[in-house]
């Protein structure tokens, strides 16, 4: 492993092959969790179901990643990491499968709990394989470009989605993505190396004794109050965010592709650029100029009426501009904390954590919004409010972690 771990900054071609699979497959994941949200005001009319169902439907997802997060979390640092992407991966696969031939709420709702299920823990099994891979120095640049995945789904995947879903039906997005993600799956079967040196570790802890250690280790608990802080805002606000543009904000339907078009792109350079920066300035400093950002356009993108498509795209633009300069800086963070033998059970920890609040936040959004279908959100500005909050208190217990994380070094 002293090929992958060089103190070089220039990345060798296997790096470079490991960031761009890294990229492709949570192109897939998160795709397939994107692409639901913009679908909504779609889903509530032909299903004929409520703004709370939908909500349902979401954290369902949430849920079950949460819970999938838990059970590997014992034996995330006792098998090779490779075969621990492939299982969960296929049953991602089939899980998104499941979605592209739902035929009814309820087929549905069991789809995104067996698509949750597994693809809740890949990101966390991405993020150790990230930590072992990859010099600390390098991590937040690796990260960035990895995250380009998540602009990526809005700029292909997202604006191609919902074409589809208006010319074919709403099934065949999901379909692509299985298809895409197959052709991963096989690239990772054939050319990824076994992920094994933390195998070398002592690591015979009992299972379920590892996870309890890891819950109630004083060091980790400050990173998980900032997981159950940091996923907050998206579970709130995505699920009603097609249905607030559109009947709120007067956004023509067919426009709708083109928001997310033309925001992804723009995302696209900040998450290296944000990734790169916070390798020489640091990580905390930009998160929290990304954090401020985020926190005052929350307030005013929420608090919006009928509004020119032009000024959504722009304010929508700058919105996501500071929550994607958050997202990096972050996860270089996170991944500085744990000790090597606890990586990956900490990290599935962590990311279970963050579907749970993910749970909770799309649950507490559906109670808190109103509105029949093909008629206006009620209350998204309280949305805002709580998100906001969130924010201030994300980046509080952040610098917690980050002076952790120096202190460490040292």
């Amino acid at each position: 492993m002293s090929d992958i771990k060089s103190k070089e900054s220039v990345f060798s071609k296997y790096q470079i092959f490991i960031i761009v699979l890294l990229a492709f497959l949570q192109f897939s994941v998160v795709l397939d969790f994107m692409i639901l949200s913009p679908m909504g005001y779609h889903l509530m009319k032909v299903m004929d179901i409520t703004k709370s169902d939908f909500s349902y439907v979401v954290s369902a997802y949430a849920l079950s990643a949460f819970v999938g997060g838990f059970a590997v979390a014992g034996f995330a640092d006792r098998f090779d990491r490779k075969k621990l992407l492939l299982f969960f991966y296929s049953g991602f696969i089939i899980g998104t499968l499941l979605c592209g031939i739902a035929d009814s709420y309820e087929f549905l709702f069991f789809a995104r709990i067996i698509t949750g299920l597994f693809g809740g823990v890949i990101g966390s099994i991405t993020n150790a394989i990230i930590t072992d891979l990859f010099a600390i120095h390098v991590r937040g640049r690796v990260m960035g470009l990895i995250q380009i995945a998540f602009a990526g789904s809005q700029v292909l995947g997202i604006p191609f989605g919902l074409y589809m879903m208006k010319e074919v039906g709403w099934h065949f997005p999901f379909l692509i993505i299985v298809a895409v993600s197959m052709v991963v799956f096989v690239i990772i079967a054939l050319y990824l190396k076994p992920i094994n040196e933390h195998l070398k570790l002592k690591n015979d802890e009992n299972q379920f004794r590892k996870l309890i250690n890891i819950i109630s280790n004083p060091y980790y608990l400050t990173a998980f109050g900032v997981a159950a802080l940091l996923a907050t805002g998206g579970y709130m606000l995505m699920p009603f965010g097609s249905d607030f543009g559109i009947h709120n904000l007067g956004i023509e339907e067919d426009n709708l592709p083109f928001l997310y078009l033309l925001t992804g792109i723009s995302t696209m350079f900040v998450m290296p650029l944000a990734g790169r920066i916070s390798d020489s300035v640091g990580r905390y400093p930009v998160f929290l100029v990304g954090s401020i950002l985020s926190l005052v356009m929350v307030l005013i993108y929420c608090n919006l009426g009928i509004t020119p498509f032009w000024l959504v795209v722009t304010l929508n633009i700058i919105l996501f501009i500071g929550i994607m300069s958050r997202i990096a800086p972050a996860q270089a963070l996170m991944t500085s904390l744990p000790e090597p033998k606890d990586r990956g059970a900490f990290m599935s920890v962590y990311s279970g954590i963050q579907y749970l609040s993910g749970f909770l936040g799309s649950y507490l959004a559906g109670k808190i919004v109103s509105g029949k279908p093909g008629m206006p959100v009620e209350n998204y500005d309280i949305l805002g409010y709580v998100v906001a909050i969130a924010i201030i208190l994300t980046a509080i217990l952040m610098y917690m972690v980050n002076l952790k994380v120096k202190k460490k070094a040292y």
